[in-house]
């Protein structure tokens, strides 16, 4: 299994940036593919959510009406675009597979990529 986020970097206040998760073995289609964010104060948080159709979206407050989740499950991608970028935006994103609770529940972790937001 395979979770590689990529898109990370430096933006200015203001500014826009689109990140990326390529995922790779597991039932891709299956899976609700989430977006966690994670700072050294607040620890990691979850940002956006997707269900495995692609019809159910679900955003954080803080990321309503800036953020865009998507995915593509023809070519097993999630993707975040993000707009309107604060300061309070920087943080390191992950990239995260959830299907099932409890006992049942299978998830999955990318190894995460910067993002930081200047004044």
């Amino acid at each position: 299994v395979q979770l590689v986020e990529s898109g990370g970097g430096t933006v200015q206040s203001g500014g826009s940036l689109s990140l990326s998760c390529a995922s790779s073995g597991f039932p891709f289609n299956l899976y609700v593919m989430n977006w966690y964010r994670q700072t050294p104060g607040k620890g990691r948080e979850l940002v956006a959510r997707i269900s495995g159709d692609g019809g159910l979206e679900d955003y954080m407050n803080f990321a309503k009406g800036r953020f865009t989740i998507s995915r593509d499950n023809t070519k097993n991608t999630l993707s975040l675009q993000m707009s309107n970028l604060k300061p309070e935006d920087t943080a390191i994103y992950f990239c995260h597979a959830q299907r099932g609770w409890g006992s049942d529940k299978s998830e999955y972790w990318g190894q995460g990529t910067q993002v930081t937001v200047s004044s």
